[in-house]
């Protein structure tokens, strides 16, 4: 039968900066990336133009019955074993596929945010702290890097 792999997407605002100071994001980024072939996890960067751009691709998403998790500092703060947990859980109830979304320098769009369509409501924060969205991006792969090892019993995550 036909394996279906688990999918992974990061929807973001902005545009992928090749500039030399931000060569070491890049770099840990697909560090990351080339790591999580094991692990049975295909995670993609979808760069959004514009809101509306983001807006549209979200609503594609929801249209597909994926799961979409919203990234936002009023989010809910987790340890990384629930993150693990809450990751399998969210690949499960979206048929094998999530969308991560991150706003780009003012956040997430007001409308996506205040939202009251049940599939917007699931937001979790990285941190209190303040991050570039190009930095968020690293860290939230590290983080589902980590999932997957903590789901495999590796000595990875201690």
């Amino acid at each position: 039968w036909l394996y279906m792999g688990m999918q992974i997407k990061i929807r973001i605002v902005g545009k992928v900066k090749n500039g030399s100071s931000d060569k070491w994001l890049q770099d840990a980024y697909k560090m990351y990336d080339g790591r999580m072939k094991s692990n049975g996890l295909d995670v993609a960067t979808v760069w959004h133009k514009n809101d509306n751009d983001l807006i549209s691709g979200i609503s594609t998403d929801i249209q597909k019955g994926h799961s979409i998790i919203l990234l936002d500092p009023n989010g809910k703060s987790m340890t990384s074993e629930r993150f693990s947990t809450n990751l399998y859980d969210w690949l499960e109830n979206g048929g094998s596929r999530v969308s991560f979304v991150i706003g780009g320098a003012d956040g997430l769009p007001s409308t996506i945010r205040f939202s009251k369509d049940p599939p917007l409501q699931t937001k979790i924060s990285l941190s209190s702290l303040t991050f570039t969205h190009q930095f968020a991006r690293t860290i939230l792969m590290e983080q589902i890097y980590r999932a997957a090892e903590i789901r495999k019993g590796s000595g990875y995550h201690k």
